[in-house]
């Protein structure tokens, strides 16, 4: 058990925040029209990010009031995700590294 504890704090965690941040950034490039969103690239890309973070943002958006064009999800879903990381994975590290 305690090896994929490690393994979700060291990797998982920090892997889906970066995953998170690129879907954010990229949302941006292609409102902004800095980036094509007709390239396969860049469309594949996308797809690939919301396959993977709207089923975690969905129900995030869904309690959020509406605030206008700004979307703090992403932002909401990060600070859970270093909640989890800190609070409640090294909570229960702690105790056996003591």
């Amino acid at each position: 058990m305690l090896p994929i504890l490690i393994f979700i704090d060291q990797y998982l965690i920090d892997l889906f925040i970066w995953i998170i941040i690129g879907s954010a950034i990229l949302s941006w490039l292609i409102a902004f029209n800095v980036v094509n969103p007709y390239n396969q690239f860049v469309r594949s890309l996308w797809d690939l990010f919301q396959r993977i973070t709207e089923p975690f943002l969905r129900p995030i958006r869904r309690l959020l009031p509406d605030m206008g064009g700004i979307d703090i999800s992403p932002v909401i879903l990060i600070l859970v995700l270093v909640f989890i990381r800190v609070v409640v994975i090294r909570g229960w590290l702690m105790p056996l590294f003591s």
